[in-house]
């Protein structure tokens, strides 16, 4: 599955005609917000949290190195391993050669959207290896042979009937020969298919949600608890994780979840919060005998030194997707790759580089996913830059940039603008039809007809309405 952020424009009109993803959506988006606002309603300490929480991200940033040298020195300590990768190809190879060092044949993952980034996946399932991903959201997805659709949720795009095709098609090689309907049982005959690939798995692949310098420890959270078993079952406990994820301390990594669990779900706590550190040890009655952390740049280091860094605060909590109108009406798959919605917007053109505008322009500026930021990036700056940027570079179409430039130019001269505007408005009123073509803007008149103008801009209209006031509190 490639990128095909090119495509926006015919994925996004896909998406609005698809009955069953928008009755998906709509179900999902009233969750979210709801449960969001009612955890922060009563955690009056959230907004002091959140200045918290970005100045933890803004000092690891700026001392990145430091932290990331003494994450790996940590991890040395406790009896692991650290690789480094530069790109996504290397970190895929790493993690090959470690499988095939294992040996492996059978690989249960946890859920991690680096991976996803570096189509770990494929690579591995081209080495021979059978690969499971163990987070249900992430295994019905794998089934269908998708992207996530929602960092937090990946599968928040499919229906229950959906699902039961799945299990339906895939789960009859292990003897589910009749269709289940109902979620229990849809839940239940997917926990006996993992329960078995969990038990026979020879390496157990899982992200991070934090790496913690001090300890070298991994912290992963889940509400399902498959992060634990997919850490703590296999021999080899192998994690991917890109730079950005460290923090300095434990204090730290209990004021990110504070915000994380609230931000993302409404929980206080996620059900499942679990620190790992080095392999088992000899007193230990269960865990893996292999440590591994593979920390990916893939870019990041690139995006430290630009005016887009503050991207990499992002602590994938979901928030600005769910409160997000566009992403809300045309779910994550538009946006052409693993990251959607406002983060996505931002962080996939400048990781995949800026061959495109689209997806710098897919958003309103409303303002709300930095509102419910829980470390305050401003992403509609971040937009913005975006698209002074692919404008500087010449991206859009040339009619997009005529019509900027001419835009631009009649800006800055306030009384010609006045006059040119004045005269166009009048010449199109003098038709009173409404308009159902107008030249470089085929994407409203194409589907809605826009009403004759009245004849005079609203300047004018407010003018004589304000003339109008003054006359009747004079009389």
């Amino acid at each position: 599955m490639k990128p095909m952020s090119h495509s926006f424009q015919t994925q996004a009109t896909l998406a609005l005609q698809n009955e069953s993803l928008q009755w998906a959506l709509t179900k999902a988006k009233g969750k979210f917000v709801d449960k969001r606002r009612q955890a922060i309603e009563i955690f009056p300490e959230f907004e002091q949290l959140r200045t918290r929480a970005r100045q933890i991200k803004e000092h690891t940033l700026n001392h990145l190195d430091f932290y990331l040298e003494q994450f790996e020195q940590q991890v040395i300590q406790s009896g692991g391993k650290v690789h480094w990768a530069d790109t996504a190809q290397t970190a895929c190879q790493t993690i090959v050669q470690l499988c095939q060092t294992a040996p492996a044949k059978r690989i249960t993952k946890g859920k991690s959207m680096i991976g996803e980034e570096i189509a770990l996946n494929s690579a591995l399932e081209q080495a021979g290896f059978e690969v499971t991903e163990t987070d249900l959201g992430e295994y019905i997805i794998q089934l269908a042979q998708e992207y996530p659709s929602h960092i937090i949720a990946p599968a928040v795009h499919k229906t229950k009937e959906e699902v039961t095709e799945l299990f339906y098609t895939h789960h009859q090689v292990y003897g589910f020969n009749e269709r289940v309907t109902t979620i229990p049982e849809l839940v239940n005959q997917a926990r006996q298919v993992l329960r078995e690939k969990f038990l026979t798995a020879d390496v157990g692949i899982t992200g991070a949600n934090f790496l913690i310098a001090e300890t070298g420890s991994v912290m992963i959270v889940t509400n399902e608890g498959n992060g634990d078993l997919t850490a703590s079952l296999p021999r080899v406990h192998i994690v991917i994780a890109s730079l950005e994820k460290v923090i300095p301390t434990l204090e730290d990594a209990t004021t990110l979840l504070r915000l994380l669990a609230r931000s993302a779900t409404g929980q206080e706590m996620t059900t499942y919060t679990t620190l790992f550190t080095g392999p088992k040890r000899p007193e230990d009655l269960e865990g893996p005998t292999e440590f591994h952390v593979v920390l990916v740049d893939n870019g990041r280091t690139a995006l430290l030194n630009s005016e887009f860094h503050e991207i990499l605060y992002c602590i994938r909590c979901g928030a600005c997707l769910n409160h997000c109108p566009i992403y809300m009406a045309i779910g994550g798959h538009a946006y052409g790759w693993v990251y959607p919605g406002p983060m996505g917007s931002v962080l996939t053109p400048l990781l995949q580089g800026l061959t495109t505008t689209s997806l710098a322009e897919v958003s309103t500026l409303c303002g709300q996913c930095e509102t419910v930021c829980p470390v305050k990036i401003p992403l509609p700056q971040l937009l913005r830059q975006l698209r002074v940027k692919t404008f500087a570079n010449h991206l859009p179409s040339w009619r997009v940039r005529w019509s900027l430039t001419l835009w631009a130019f009649m800006a800055k001269r306030p009384q010609l603008y006045h006059i040119l505007t004045g005269y166009i408005i009048r010449v199109f009123s003098k038709w009173q039809l409404p308009l159902r073509h107008l030249p470089f803007a085929q994407g409203w008149t194409t589907t809605k007809d826009l009403p004759a103008p009245q004849g005079e801009t609203f300047m004018s209209a407010w003018k004589k309405h304000l003339n109008q006031d003054s006359q009747d509190v004079q009389n």
